[in-house]
C-alpha cells in the first residue's frame, strides 16, 4: 500500500544528548521501536558537536540536505559531509563524533538518515535532480521518494497521482511504474531490499 507522509504533520523529538532533533519519517514494521525495526528513515538536525547514538546490527546512510556540512570522526577515519560530498555510509555500531564548529562556523545541518537492520534488509539510496518528467528508477518492492529540495514534486502512475512538498516522503509498495515531475527538484530515491 502506497503512503504519503507529510513532513508538516510530524513532530521532531530531541536527541538524548541535546545535540539536535530528529523527525522520524517512517519505520517498519508498524509499531516497531528503535531496538527492533527492519528499516527506519528520519530527518535530523545536528545543532551541536557530540556523539551519534549507536545502533548495533544496523547499516546507515546519511545524506546532507541543508547546511554547510559536518565533520564525522570515526576514530580511525574522518569524513566531511558537505555539499560536494553529501553522502556517507557506515555501520550503526561504529562510534561517531560529529563536529559542526570550526570551518563549519557553528551552523546546524539537516541530514536525511536511512537505517536498515542487517540480515533483514539492505538499502540503496540515489540522489538525483528532476527537471520536467522522468521515470522513477525502482530496484525493489519497496521504494521511498523523499523531496529534499524544490517547491513541489508530482509522482504519478497509471492509477494515481500524488503531490509532495519539500521534506515529504512517499512509500511505494508493489511493482507499478511511476513518473516524477517537477520544474526543478532534488529527490532521494531509496530502494529497500528484503534479505
Amino acid at each position: 500500500m502506497n503512503r504519503l507522509i507529510q513532513y508538516a504533520s510530524l513532530r521532531p523529538t530531541p536527541w538524548k544528548n541535546g545535540g539536535g532533533v530528529t523527525t522520524e519519517l517512517a519505520m517498519s514494521p508498524p509499531g516497531a521501536c528503535l531496538d527492533d525495526f527492519d528499516w527506519r528513515v528520519s530527518l535530523a538536525s545536528i545543532a551541536e558537536d557530540g556523539p551519534f547514538s549507536q545502533f548495533p546490527g544496523v547499516d546507515r546512510t546519511l545524506v546532507l540536505v541543508a547546511g554547510d556540512g559536518v565533520l564525522l570522526d570515526f576514530g580511525d577515519e574522518r569524513v566531511v559531509l558537505s555539499p560536494s560530498e553529501p553522502l556517507v555510509e557506515f555501520a550503526g555500531e561504529d562510534p561517531v563524533h560529529a563536529t559542526i564548529s570550526g570551518p563549519m562556523s557553528g551552523q546546524s545541518t539537516l541530514d536525511f538518515n536511512v537505517m536498515t537492520r542487517r540480515g533483514r534488509y539492505r538499502h540503496r539510496i540515489e540522489p538525483f535532480v528532476v527537471c520536467g518528467s522522468v521515470p522513477l528508477p525502482r530496484r525493489s518492492g519497496t521504494t521511498l521518494v523523499f523531496l529534499a529540495d524544490g517547491e513541489s514534486l508530482s509522482v504519478g502512475s497509471a492509477r494515481e497521482r500524488l503531490a509532495l512538498v519539500r521534506y515529504d516522503l512517499l512509500v511505494l509498495d508493489g511493482e507499478q511504474a511511476w513518473t516524477l515531475e517537477s520544474a526543478q527538484a532534488t529527490v532521494f530515491v531509496v530502494d529497500l531490499i528484503a534479505n
